[in-house]
């Protein structure tokens, strides 16, 4: 029953998926390219090395012999992983998937031109000439997005020829990795969006969680609410595309699937991360039965989850960094943001701050039959009370 896991990537996902596993009396190596990221603070061991070192990777499972690997972000020299996973060290949700949507080419065209699934007309780009090419053959408006990036870093909107170079070097700046290379993609005139939570399961069905509605700035998550209300066809076809992406991929394990909804066009597949989901944050206000990190856990061990259920409506906001700093920051306003009916927040504790670096989210629920309008308001407004204070 206990097993050794270890994490790759220590950030606020991270943290939340090692506290769900300490509760499950697993042992966890946390692993980052800096000491004293976020997951770091509650594992067992820590191991501070660049991801993207694929000698430096094999020597750290060689030296701690995992039973499991948990990637937690895109900056990983994934393809080794095949060879540990041919070792018998189980990848979550395995080495296919890891590669796969690590990569937006990989799994844009196993979407697109395999399974055959509705997404934004896109091409892809790996220089100047042809990203110009690229947004001609596109047209205004556009979205362009870093073939390897995360959290939206190097995401943005062309909405005229005035934006274009800005784009370009944008998102070559957002680059995470040694892949250089951008998807310019069709911008879908969308009524919402949505992040599907998908559980696959090593024995037992595929589980869906209530849909999350969510808003991006940038590319960067700002705000989650669930259950966000949407048609039923629409629902069930964003679960069939979930299901047959997941079951090509292969693995257990939770996956974040993005969807863009039309209610003229329809559903268009848009992302997909192998792993738990920043706008599933929501459901550390406990609107589900299992929040998305213990989902993960239990799906990787292979514990029973015979069922999703929603308990309460809930609503997420973060809490951004003013500005850059190399010291831990301090912070104000938290009793001012508790004052709120049925509302937490949520520290990550990362040791340095960037300029809009998410640092802490607000999260509230109510009943389940409550406006999702109410909620929303509620957290951003909690979330506004939390300051980020930077130390010189």
């Amino acid at each position: 029953m206990i097993h050794k896991i270890l994490l790759l990537g220590s950030g606020e996902l991270g943290k939340e998926f090692v506290i769900a596993a300490q509760r499950m009396g697993q042992y966890v190596i946390a692993c980052d390219s800096y000491a004293g990221a976020p997951a770091m603070q509650v594992a067992d061991e820590v191991e501070v090395f660049s991801m993207l070192d694929g000698d430096a990777l094999e020597a750290v499972v060689k030296k701690h012999q995992p039973d499991i690997i948990v990637p937690e972000i895109e900056a990983i020299r994934t393809e080794r992983l095949y060879a540990i996973e041919e070792q018998g060290v189980h990848v979550v949700p395995s080495a296919r998937a890891v590669n796969f949507t690590m990569n937006r080419r990989a799994i844009r065209d196993l979407v697109a031109q395999e399974l055959g699934l509705q997404t934004a007309k896109y091409f892809y780009a790996k220089t100047k000439e042809e990203f110009d090419a690229a947004v001609k053959e596109i047209g205004f408006p556009c979205v362009v997005k870093p073939l390897m990036s995360s959290s939206g870093k190097g995401q943005s909107k062309i909405d005229g020829p005035e934006d274009v170079d800005r784009a370009w070097e944008y998102g070559i700046s957002g680059s995470r990795g040694d892949i250089v290379e951008m998807i310019v993609e069709e911008f879908i005139p969308f009524d919402y969006e949505i992040t599907l939570l998908t559980v696959t399961q090593k024995s037992g069905e595929t589980l869906f969680c209530p849909p999350i509605g969510h808003v991006q700035k940038g590319g960067d998550y700002q705000e989650s609410f669930q259950p966000m209300p949407m048609k039923p066809e629409h629902l069930k076809v964003a679960q069939e595309m979930a299901d047959k992406v997941t079951r090509a991929l292969t693995g257990t394990g939770i996956w974040g699937v993005e969807f863009f909804i039309s209610n003229e066009k329809g559903v268009y597949f848009s992302e997909l991360s192998p792993r738990p989901h920043d706008t599933g944050m929501v459901t550390l206000a406990n609107t589900q039965n299992l929040n998305e990190f213990e989902l993960h856990l239990y799906a990787i061990l292979g514990l029973p989850i015979n069922e999703i259920q929603l308990l309460k409506a809930g609503a997420s906001a973060v809490v951004p960094a003013p500005a850059a700093s190399t010291n831990a920051p301090e912070y104000d306003g938290v009793e001012e943001a508790l004052a709120f009916p049925n509302t937490y927040v949520r520290i990550f504790g990362k040791p340095f701050t960037r300029t809009k670096r998410r640092m802490a989210v607000a999260v509230t629920y109510d009943a389940p039959e409550t406006d999702l309008n109410i909620l929303r308001d509620r957290a951003k407004a909690a979330a506004a009370k939390v300051k980020v204070k930077i130390q010189d």
